[in-house]
């Protein structure tokens, strides 16, 4: 090794002893100076110089330059104390969250949590609980079968649902299909749907099902209070209901249980899908939609809203799962009911006996909606058995 090289490995080791010995606060001699200039008071002060944690950035700046430990720590606890800035927005001042433990997560920031609650618990114990919903109904169906009417028909017709109230039922579910489509692939479609297709028409199918979601939820809540008060005073429950529950609607055994125009099954899908479920999963969509006047909209708000939201959508949806099974393919006559709104004498007779009843007693009328040429002596008549 030359000369000039063992001096160029010098002046490199002393150079790194220099960083390091500053990054550490400890002064280091330089052969070059001489030793009284090396020890004097101005140079030993900056050498020495202590961070303080109460300077300010600007302050931090002359003091030990490079240093931006205030700036960061109130990045940090910008969540505790808002800083100061010219951006609009709600949280403006904010830009890491406050630290927070939602139920489901550990103790951390609130972002975090957030994604710790939707990520280990709502995304998938809500799809395991639609999927064991699908496939229950499945084993169901292939068990048992369509529920028929164990009676030909009669030919006499009664009318079970109006225009208004068939128009109210399908807007709400044609809202709600496009809710729980757009939902489900939103939520869950990373898993099954993105795989097949590919990350840019995934992109696009989810960017326009967010659209379509965001679009079909004022529907959905409209179309949902107007459900509500068109059937509300057929779904009040009654003591035969209690019957019914007792033995599971005959679902499982075939047994014949009376009950009136709503048998038990389909008041608490109505009460507890429509009434409860709906108040909560219509009020939390609405503030993710930013519609309620009133509300800061801060991320918090909206982490929260958006829980509240997925948990009770899940829920609706598996209860709705079953209504839509029994309305379609799970009962034989149940669609074309809802479709033209009129059932066989022995539809009615089968299926809802207390409600046939009160029509054959004349306490309800066979036809509700006038005829355009009723024939004469048969409009609001009984059907005869």
């Amino acid at each position: 090794m030359t000369h000039t090289m063992l001096r160029w490995w010098a002046a490199g080791c002393l150079a790194l002893l220099g960083s390091v010995a500053v990054a550490q606060g400890t002064p280091v001699a330089d052969p070059a100076v001489s030793p009284a200039a090396q020890a004097t008071p101005a140079a030993s002060a900056a050498a020495l110089a202590l961070p303080d944690a109460n300077e300010t950035n600007a302050q931090r700046a002359r003091t030990q330059p490079y240093n931006n430990a205030p700036f960061w720590r109130a990045v940090r606890e910008s969540g505790q104390q808002s800083g100061i800035s010219n951006l609009p927005g709600a949280e403006k001042g904010v830009l890491i969250q406050q630290f927070v433990q939602y139920p489901g997560s550990r103790f951390t920031t609130a972002g975090e949590a957030w994604r710790e609650v939707r990520n280990r618990w709502i995304i998938p114990y809500g799809g395991a609980l639609l999927l064991i919903v699908v496939v229950a109904i499945g084993l169901f169906f292939l068990a048992k079968g369509p529920i028929g009417v164990h009676a030909p028909d009669t030919g006499r017709k009664i009318e079970r649902f109006t225009y208004f109230e068939r128009a109210a039922h399908w807007s709400n579910a044609v809202a709600f299909v496009a809710l729980a489509v757009s939902g489900v692939v939103m939520a869950f479609g990373k898993f099954f749907l993105l795989p097949v297709i590919g990350g840019t028409l995934f992109g696009w199918l989810a960017y326009a099902l967010k659209n379509l979601h965001n679009f079909a939820g004022p529907v959905f809540a409209v179309s949902l209070v107007i459900v509500f008060f068109t059937f509300v005073r057929d779904n009040l429950p009654r003591k035969e209901d209690l019957l019914w529950l007792a033995k599971g609607g005959g679902l499982f055994n075939g047994a014949h249980v009376p009950s009136h125009r709503f048998n038990a099954g389909e008041k608490l899908i109505f009460w507890g899908g429509v009434f409860a479920l709906g108040i909560v999963v219509v009020g939390s969509g609405l503030v993710l939609d930013k519609l309620i006047p009133g509300l800061a909209y801060t991320r918090g708000d909206m982490q929260i809203a958006h829980m509240i939201h997925a948990v009770a959508t899940v829920l609706m949806m598996a209860m709705f799962l079953g209504h839509i099974y029994l309305g379609t393919i799970g009962m034989k006559g149940a669609y074309r009911a809802m479709r033209d709104g009129q059932v066989d004498a022995a539809w009615a007779r089968e299926h809802h006996e207390l409600w046939y009843d009160d029509i054959q007693a004349g306490k309800i009328p066979a036809q509700r909606t006038p005829s355009p040429t009723p024939a004469a002596g048969t409009q609001g008549a009984a059907v005869q058995s």
